[in-house]
């Protein structure tokens, strides 16, 4: 999930920013910036994108026969 193709193309994803606080972000290209803000130099920086959490395991539906190994 982390290299879709329609990944949004805000600063928060950017590989030119850096961020200052929660509100802003420094953009080395326009200044600061908040996250949200988009130009046409972006370039995405897939180790800034935080993945979606996975949902929760359900081992309710195993047994203790089901984790032996005998």
């Amino acid at each position: 999930m982390l290299f879709r193709k329609d990944i949004e193309h805000v600063c928060r994803y950017c590989l030119h920013s850096r961020e200052l606080n929660e509100e802003q972000l420094f953009c080395i290209k326009k200044g600061i910036v908040v996250p949200n803000f988009n130009c046409h130099r972006f370039s995405y920086d897939p180790l800034k994108r935080v993945p979606p959490q996975s949902a929760p395991l359900n081992f309710d539906k195993f047994s203790e026969e089901d984790f032996s190994l005998d």
